[in-house]
């Protein structure tokens, strides 16, 4: 079983984002716990323990945990560990913002048994932090990373985005360099999207940003896997890199479908062919758990044909692949001469030319 929290607050909305957070100048951390631990209750009791006993990752993300009171990381993890003894050794990564993290912070968050760090630095450049609404600086990156080794927390990782509109000039090539220098365990790199109802949309709509064109996209995505791959880290999926032997687990277990709960507002759980989604709403989802009814926004089970989908879509999202049956041979012979996959044992798996058609691919193959 893998545990995911969803903390939505945040000190401001980034120009990109549309997840489901919640601007809050003062965090109320003591209502998020007992939200979120009035939620955990009911599902001591669901069968989806059956199976999966043993609580093997739990995941911090959101919105922005690392605003959350110190305190209440541990009080939820004190009663994950009561109720549900995590596997010797589990993962426990934290979602952190670089301005979050301070001795003290990362000293109390290592003491309530966070072993793991993802860091949203984003970029290094300043002007494209400000473009972004960002609200740490490019040195206090550096900073936290050293602040976070320093309290004893082994594993970190860093996210960065690629894929800016031209008119920022953001030199991608020195980002992946400063990152590198920082000498993170994993890496997630992201391309900007333009989301509905965010303030990247409203500029794009009126002109002001043109989106990057899929050529520039395409190259920086290649760079990364190039300059990644030399510096030794290997590209398990396609968002995401790890040395060797750190591959972050929890996300792991998504692309293996293996069941999940989630916790707190627009949080999703899976198991087998269900799946589950909380409301969205920071409020709404608090005055429900708090009345005693269900969180609960909406729940689907997915088809045979469905979960075929879903097992090909995130399998051919993986370093691993597919097996080679599970595509046509005419399909998979296709994508070889292209160079959009290649063979692997008996298996077959996208290359980063392919990754870039990942969606297009899948469909194809369905």
């Amino acid at each position: 079983m893998h545990v995911y929290l969803h903390v939505p607050f945040c000190a401001r909305r980034c120009s990109y984002c549309d997840f489901a957070i919640a601007v809050r100048r003062d965090v109320p951390s003591d209502a998020y716990v007992d939200a979120a631990l009035r939620e955990w209750a009911e599902w001591q009791s669901h069968e989806v323990w059956a199976e999966s006993p043993r609580v093997e990752s739990v995941y911090f993300g959101g919105g922005t945990p690392s605003r959350l009171e110190a305190g209440a990381i541990a009080r939820i993890l004190q009663r994950i560990d009561t109720d549900r003894p995590p596997a010797p050794g589990a993962e426990v990564t934290l979602e952190a913002n670089p301005d979050d993290v301070t001795r003290e912070a990362a000293r109390r968050w290592r003491g309530a048994g966070v072993n793991r760090v993802s860091l949203g630095a984003q970029s290094f450049d300043p002007a494209v932090l400000g473009w972004m609404h960002r609200t740490h600086s490019a040195g206090q990156v550096g900073a936290a990373v050293e602040t976070v080794r320093e309290a004893g927390i082994a594993e970190l990782s860093l996210d960065l985005i690629f894929g800016l509109p031209a008119s920022l000039e953001r030199d991608w090539s020195s980002d992946l360099r400063l990152a590198l220098a920082l000498q993170p365990e994993h890496l997630s790199l992201y391309g900007l999207t333009v989301e509905d109802h965010t303030p990247l949309a409203r500029w794009t709509a009126r002109g002001e940003v043109a989106p990057v064109d899929e050529e520039r996209y395409a190259a920086e995505f290649l760079e990364a896997d190039a300059v990644l791959g030399l510096a030794g880290y290997e590209h398990y999926e396609v968002s995401n890199y790890a040395l060797p032997g750190r591959r972050a687990r929890h996300n792991s277990a998504y692309w293996r479908r293996a069941p999940f709960i989630g916790i707190g507002p627009s949080a999703h759980s899976g198991w087998g062919a269900n799946r589950r989604w909380n409301l969205r709403d920071w409020s709404a989802y608090q005055r429900a758990v708090a009345a005693g009814e269900s969180p609960v926004g909406g729940s689907e089970r997915l088809d045979e044909p469905e979960v075929e989908l879903e097992e090909l879509y995130l399998g051919l999202r993986t370093r691993e692949g597919v097996p080679a049956g599970r595509l046509p041979p005419e399909t998979a012979d296709a994508w070889l001469a292209a160079g959009w996959a290649a063979r692997s044992g008996g298996s077959v798996r996208l290359t980063p030319e392919g990754w870039l058609r990942l969606d297009a691919l899948t469909a194809a193959a369905r």
